[in-house]
């Protein structure tokens, strides 16, 4: 087939085209690749220059727990020897935080100080500690009292208050925290609030504030005992009785703009809720602590302290309200004893154990420097955890749904109402470095049991021992062990101490 001159010179073109087309697709493919290498090494080289300011190369930057500071690498140090350096946190931030380092406001009446102040010297060191007795007039005192200093609060007549059925002393007293950072008191990391009727176990509070950074901002306390009380004022609210804690830069933000704050909530009922609602404006949550006690409760707290929740007794409110925490005695003298222990374990203080007397089959939950009980019958550790219903709810009803933690029924089968021994005295052995504490039997008639087995009613006392474990709280949280060393005819003699390896209780 012949082609004219016109075919031959497209048939070459085309051939040229189709020539230099795959000649060209190379050339594009080298120079896509070569974009992206040197796009690919330019990124990696401003990771890794990047990077060395981090601190993720071969710990160039590190953070330092114990001085809270950035420690620059030393070329670094070289090129800012010159510049003044700016810590984030001041120099004795490694030191532990101890009482000196608190501060304490108490709220109190002058028509009750005579009575009340009597609570707070069963708990104030006036060599250790540092605070102010705040009163809304003055009272009279008396040198060598044992007591906190005592001063009139500031006028709040210019707030206003409009709740009708609360009282305006409310504003006088969420203003505490701030009238005392205004005193300048130096060296001061916390400040705790409580009312004149609250008892502080100073030990256990110091042992929940170490665990925080006292740099930050943290507003620490718990809840009300009760569900309506944290309906009506807030789930999130600190109960000023039980007390509660905030650090010195909160305290610092919160004296800035408290007054103001306080205008914008003529409404609110209590001191509490004042103070509340001024962290909500700071923004600062509350970091729950559930050994803070308000104990908005009537009655018998003996079902709450002998199943005392897994976690340091810090305080205790509302003493004249509820009943002596020891029977046949006043709460003072009460609470006297209670100091006992609280000296020689205070981080064991009340915290519960639950063990079996397998051969008699009773159930043992001791709280150890408060009571012991014993059950006939084997109860789990699921039940005797929960406190029984030994109390009314604040509203003075017998409604178990008005709690806010679960609780459980007094036992109606007489078989099973335990027998309960309260601490009698206690002591050290130095030669075992153990404390020995005595419960003896609390005499009250017991319903008629017809079931066959062993009787505690035989039993006169409860002898307890258990070392001093000062550093309980600083690992994580678990019940106290405890185990049966001896039962004999009129006593039982139980040790408490942490769980062995694979120790749980059981029958």
């Amino acid at each position: 087939m012949k082609m004219n001159q016109k075919d031959s010179e497209k048939v070459g073109w085309d051939h040229m085209s189709v020539g230099s087309q795959n000649r060209a697709m190379p050339k594009l493919m080298v120079w896509l690749f070569l974009f992206v290498s040197v796009t690919y090494v330019v990124y990696t080289l401003k990771l890794l220059s990047s990077s060395s300011y981090r601190g993720c190369d071969d710990g160039d930057l590190l953070f330092s727990t114990t001085h809270n500071r950035l420690s620059l690498p030393q070329s670094q140090l070289n090129s800012t020897a010159s510049q003044p350096q700016t810590p984030n946190f001041p120099a004795e931030t490694h030191h532990k935080t101890e009482l000196k380092h608190v501060v304490f406001g108490i709220a109190a009446s002058a028509k009750l100080w005579d009575h009340r102040k009597n609570y707070i010297k069963l708990w104030w060191k006036p060599k250790h500690m540092r605070g102010v007795v705040w009163v809304d007039s003055p009272v009279k005192t008396r040198p060598g009292e044992g007591l906190p200093r005592v001063k009139v609060s500031s006028d709040t007549s210019r707030f206003a208050y409009t709740n009708r059925q609360g009282h305006r002393s409310a504003i006088r007293i969420s203003r505490i925290v701030s009238e005392t950072f205004r005193l300048g008191i130096e060296d001061v990391r916390w400040f705790v609030m409580g009312d004149d009727d609250t008892v502080f176990v100073t030990e256990n509070l110091i042992r929940v504030l170490s665990k925080y950074d006292h740099n930050q901002y943290y507003y620490i306390g718990s809840l009300s005992e009760s569900h309506l009380q944290n309906i009506y004022f807030s789930y999130n609210m600190a109960y000023g009785g039980g007390g509660f804690a905030i650090s010195y830069p909160l305290a610092k933000a919160l004296e800035r703009m408290q007054d103001r704050c306080i205008q914008r909530y003529p409404g609110l009922f209590a001191s509490d809720d004042r103070m509340q609602a001024c962290m909500a404006e700071l923004g600062v949550p509350l970091t729950k602590e559930l050994g803070f006690h308000q104990y908005d409760v009537y009655g018998n707290l003996f079902g709450l302290l002998a199943a005392h929740p897994v976690t340091p007794l810090v305080s205790m409110h509302h003493l004249d309200v509820v009943e002596p925490i020891f029977p046949n005695v006043t709460q003072v003298e009460a609470l006297q004893r209670l100091k006992i222990p609280m000296k020689l374990d205070s981080a064991g203080l009340i915290q519960q154990s639950i063990c079996y007397d397998s051969a008699k089959k009773w159930t043992v939950s001791v709280s150890w420097g408060f009571a012991v009980q014993v059950f006939r019958s084997i109860l789990s550790p699921r039940e005797i955890e929960m406190p029984s219903r030994t109390f009314l709810n604040w509203y003075r009803r017998a409604d178990y749904t008005a709690y806010a933690f679960n609780t459980r029924p007094v036992s109606r089968n007489p078989c099973q109402k335990p027998f309960v021994f309260y601490l009698s005295k206690a002591r050290l052995d130095s030669s075992t470095n153990q404390t020995v504490s005595e419960y003896s039997r609390h005499r009250v008639t017991h319903p008629t049991c017809r079931w066959k087995m062993p009787d505690p009613a035989d039993l006169d006392r409860v002898e307890v021992y258990k070392k001093p474990d000062p550093h309980l709280w600083y690992k994580s949280p678990r019940r106290n062990c405890c185990r049966i060393i001896s039962s004999k005819a009129r006593s039982l003699v139980v040790d408490v101490g942490v769980c062995r390896e694979g120790e749980i209780s059981e029958i």
